[in-house]
């Protein structure tokens, strides 16, 4: 009994250990199994993934060839809008003048109906006879009657002398404001003009007076040959009826003043209201309209000392519509071996990089001192491609030559200990600023590096590239985590404050992208395909977050400013939600038009109070952000200021907050300003 037990407890270890085994063995070829279907399954996904980015390639190149066609009927339908309207105006015009010449018809009737019953008071006529040599009465009575025939047919030879004198002056009153009129409307008013052209031949009769009153009859110059030879008649009779010339002068002169007063009042008024244009709070978003007069002649002598500040290498011009609340001074200007393409300050406020050819700077920005001179001997140079917009074109030029190695961006990290910086030769270098030592050099864009931003966390940076990609990277490891393609170069990127939740870039397709920077989803695309239009007209170069992060900034080389609300920057965490978001949710709150030259630049203050862009006009301009009002004009460089920053922090203390420009003049200037209470 004892030993079937046994023997059963052991058939039953060797069945247990048979059933182990095969579960191992199983355990096994499910896991081979498992990896070998997930290389597949990795294989399938990046094959997929590779053909969705295919497909949104195509999607972007449509939707680009779409909105082409659309900007080309766009623009016809603006042009037929334009001519519309001009042939409206010309119309208004010509009815407007017609009335006018038919008012000044009636009031040359009336003059010379007053001329008429004024005529036979004249008590001298009959002396005039006896003066004048017979031959000249004829003669006069020739040409005379030709034009005053239908005035009067009695006394052809007394009284066509003061006829002659009188319509003088209502030619010499009413030939200036009949004359631009004819010119104005040409054949249209031909044939009234012949009509109303009997004083203007008589008065033709008389040059010598012509002459002296200068340009009244332009005219009648038809009749000047047969002129010369009755001017001695004509004369006696002026001087023999001084009264009757005198008394029609009154009449005539008590009608000119008053249009005169009103068009000289008008004037002042119109001209009054220019200088103080401010923007309607209606049209804030529009892209159509006029720089506002003070920014239109940059020339500092020709403006008031009371709407300037006048400074030794730069000046300031205020806006004359608004109180004078800010002010602006001068603190550091730092010299530079080559134009100056970026500049950025530390997230305290207490540091300022600068990048230029082959080496970047970093300064101390209470004092101006330089505290590290970062240069990479090992770096290979590449042919320059320093652009002409960024340039300028008109002051020093970028140097082009092999040995250049722009530096195209700057960012310090969170903790201000490292600095990151991309350059021409499309690598990403990441300095340990103390001892001035690369520790980390990233690789993979395949052209020139354009715009660096630091996540808040300090863990993650942004890049943009002309290689059509933004990319993110891990810098615990030194990889690209995220790849995000477009159909363009890539000008700027930014992070958005706080979280870091999303990225924002502005690129040669003239549109804003704003992403989910965990996902990689596109959760905004801000252009001139919105539903109003009010999108860039040319290429996106500066996108920066508010403050705040609920909305974007951008400026463009279509010279203007651009505030974006986020709509969807609060919602649509999820990404179905946000993939379906592609078709733009966001809104251009305000245009801010003031420059005359392609914008560079665009920051803010700390407060989002105000926003700050610099251009290629040479000039950096306040505008105040609510109300897209310029508020001021800083000239301060020699040539475009390709890069604007504003300090986060206050180093020079509570009452001055700082900013800094980088320009194509190899200078970059610290500036200080504060608020003031007004004039």
């Amino acid at each position: 009994m004892a030993t079937s037990i046994n023997d059963s407890q052991v058939k039953l270890n060797e069945l247990l250990e048979a059933i182990r085994l095969e579960f191992n063995n199983v355990s096994q070829e499910a896991n081979s199994y498992r990896l070998q279907n997930q290389k597949d399954f990795d294989y399938k996904i990046n094959q997929n993934l590779a053909e969705m980015q295919q497909i949104r390639n195509t999607v972007y190149e449509l939707e680009l060839s779409h909105r082409k066609l659309k900007d080309s009927y766009q623009e016809e339908i603006n042009k037929l809008k334009l001519e519309i309207s001009q042939k409206d105006q010309q119309i208004a015009t010509l009815s407007q003048q017609q009335q006018q010449q038919q008012l000044h018809s009636q009031q040359q009737q009336q003059l010379q109906s007053q001329q008429q019953q004024a005529m036979p008071v004249q008590p001298q006529a009959p002396q005039l006879t006896q003066i004048q040599p017979p031959a000249q009465l004829p003669q006069v009575s020739q040409i005379v009657p030709e034009t005053t025939a239908p005035q009067a047919t009695p006394n052809v030879s007394a009284p066509t002398q003061p006829e002659v004198a009188r319509p003088l002056n209502q030619a010499q009153q009413n030939g200036p404001t009949l004359a631009p009129l004819i010119s104005a409307l040409g054949s249209q008013l031909q044939q009234p003009a012949a009509e109303q052209g009997a004083p203007n031949v008589t008065a033709a009769q008389i040059p010598p007076i012509n002459t002296v009153e200068s340009a009244p009859l332009p005219g009648t110059t038809t009749m000047a040959p047969i002129a010369p030879e009755p001017t001695a008649a004509p004369a006696t009779a002026a001087a023999a009826s001084p009264a009757a010339a005198t008394s029609l002068t009154p009449a005539v002169t008590k009608i000119e003043p008053v249009a005169e007063t009103k068009s000289k009042e008008e004037g002042k008024t119109e001209a009054a209201a220019n200088e103080h244009y401010l923007v309607p709070y209606d049209q804030r978003a529009s892209q159509v309209k006029p720089i506002p007069p003070f920014l239109l002649d940059l020339d500092s002598a020709q403006v008031p000392e009371n709407l300037k500040k006048q400074a030794e290498d730069y000046y300031v011009l205020y806006n004359p519509a608004l109180p004078r609340s800010v002010d602006v001074e001068l603190l550091h200007s730092l010299d530079h071996t080559s134009v100056v393409c970026c500049v950025k300050f530390s997230n305290d406020g207490e540091y300022l990089a600068t990048g230029c050819n082959k080496t970047t700077q970093v300064y101390k920005v209470s004092t101006g001192e330089q505290v590290a001179k970062l240069v990479d001997d090992n770096a290979n140079p590449v042919s320059g491609t320093f652009t002409s917009e960024e340039n300028g074109q008109n002051g020093q030029s970028g140097n082009t030559s092999s040995a250049d190695l722009y530096i195209r961006s700057v960012c310090f990290s969170p903790d201000g200990k490292y600095l990151a910086t991309g350059a021409e030769d499309r690598l990403i270098r990441i300095w340990d600023i103390a001892q001035a030592k690369i520790v980390m050099v990233l690789q993979g864009h395949d052209q020139d590096v354009y715009s660096l931003d630091y996540f808040p966390s300090g863990d993650k940076l942004v890049s943009g590239s002309g290689d059509r990609t933004v990319r993110m990277w891990d810098l615990k490891t030194g990889q690209c985590s995220l790849t995000l393609s477009i159909e363009d170069g890539v000008t700027t990127v930014a992070v958005s404050p706080g979280d870091g939740k999303y990225i924002a870039a502005g690129s040669l397709d003239r549109a804003v992208r704003v992403w989910d920077s965990e996902t990689g989803f596109l959760v905004e695309r801000l252009d001139s395909e919105n539903e109003l239009g009010t999108g860039h007209k040319d290429s996106v170069y500066s996108v920066v977050f508010t403050r705040n992060g609920n909305k974007v900034v951008s400026g463009s080389l279509d010279r203007t400013v651009k505030l974006w609300n986020l709509r969807n920057s609060s919602g649509s965490a999820n990404a179905a939600d946000a993939n379906h978001s592609k078709t733009t949710n966001g809104t251009c709150e305000v245009t801010y038009v003031g420059h005359k030259d392609f914008v560079l630049s665009v920051t803010t203050t700390a407060n989002d109070q105000y926003i700050l862009s610099g251009s290629k006009d040479r000039g950096v301009l306040f505008w105040d952000t609510p109300s897209g009002n310029p508020l001021l004009m800083l000239q301060g460089h020699k040539n475009s200021v390709i890069s604007v920053a504003v300090a986060n922090g206050k180093p020079l203390g509570e009452q001055y907050e700082v900013f800094a420009t980088g320009s194509g003049d190899c200078r970059a200037r610290i500036w200080k300003f504060s608020k003031t209470n007004g004039y």
